[in-house]
């Protein structure tokens, strides 16, 4: 549990380093833009690469692995219809706030806190393909979609389909798992630059959280806080507890399955949503709200569900 708290730790002292960063002025409104267009376009799917390509596909197709997939659907599901017919949201503003009640935060906190409670990191590989090669893609070809018409730009019926391989953690993620599947080994004087570009994703999302925490509205304040806490509530307590009575109730898994499935479910919501929503520029000020509470909120949540079903 020590590890887990640690991963908490770390991720509060880069945020607060953002921050100050942004209160003595080092950096403002064009360097979080830039932070943050670094690690969507080239940062994130470099990780993604690595991540993948890398991970052990044995928990591919487990039993865990379709109780946490339906969870994440359902949890992500019930959000986005609130948000259209309760809070009236716009569509791609409902589509943000269904990846934060939906979309766990499976690499920099997810890894440590798995490996803490769980004693094994590899909990986490078949969250992360589900997450970025289906959920994540999904998401990103609306919201390619949306910003065309915003735009005005039109976009044939055929340019469709193809729109979330055009997205560049997409394509990442795809090249990775095909490079898994394939049983390939990434020769090092290639794999090492990906793994160095990569490495500066996780600290660029969370410095450009903590200037936007600065810089922005105070939290709660950026939208309608009754959809924010719907967001929170569903992401910590609603989605671990759909992940803990469809493994219980409808696949009967064993006590350690249950226990993994309902420690990722209450897994806070994930940074690069904030990376997501602000490259769009929809719902930024709801991502950043949403992943702030809910990323406080989770530690007591995973402490207690930890406590309960060891």
């Amino acid at each position: 549990m020590l590890a887990a708290l640690t991963g908490f730790g770390h991720i509060g002292l880069i945020v607060g380093l953002g921050v100050l960063l942004a209160h003595v002025k080092v950096l403002g409104d064009l360097q979080r833009a830039l932070l943050n267009r670094l690690a969507f376009l080239v940062a994130s799917p470099a990780l993604l690469f690595t991540v993948v390509s890398t991970a052990d596909l044995g928990r591919l197709f487990s039993e865990t692995l379709l109780v946490s997939a339906l969870a994440i659907f359902l949890a992500g599901g019930l959000q986005l219809v609130l948000a259209r017919a309760v809070h009236r949201a716009q569509g791609a503003e409902a589509v943000i706030g269904a990846l934060c009640a939906a979309y766990a935060n499976a690499g920099n906190l997810g890894l440590p806190i798995t490996a803490a409670i769980l004693g094994d990191m590899s909990w986490m590989a078949p969250i992360l393909l589900l997450q970025v090669g289906l959920l994540q893609p999904l998401a990103l070809g609306y919201l390619d979609v949306h910003a065309a018409r915003t735009q005005n730009r039109q976009i044939s019926w055929w340019a469709y389909p193809t729109l979330p391989l055009r997205n560049p953690i997409t394509v990442a993620t795809m090249l990775g798992l095909a490079v898994n599947l394939a049983g390939w080994t990434t020769p090092e004087v290639i794999a090492t630059p990906i793994e160095m570009v990569g490495g500066m994703a996780i600290p660029a999302m969370l410095i450009a959280f903590g200037v936007s925490l600065r810089l922005d509205p105070l939290s709660g304040r950026g939208g309608s806080p009754i959809n924010l806490w719907t967001i929170v509530l569903i992401k910590v307590l609603l989605h671990p507890l759909l992940a803990y009575l469809l493994a219980t109730q409808v696949w009967h898994l064993g006590s350690l399955q249950v226990l993994a499935v309902t420690v990722i479910g209450a897994l806070p919501a994930a940074q690069n949503i904030a990376v997501i929503a602000s490259r769009y520029e929809v719902g930024r000020l709801l991502a950043r709200d949403a992943i702030f509470i809910s990323t406080l909120l989770s530690v007591p949540a995973i402490v207690a569900i930890s406590a309960l079903l060891r």
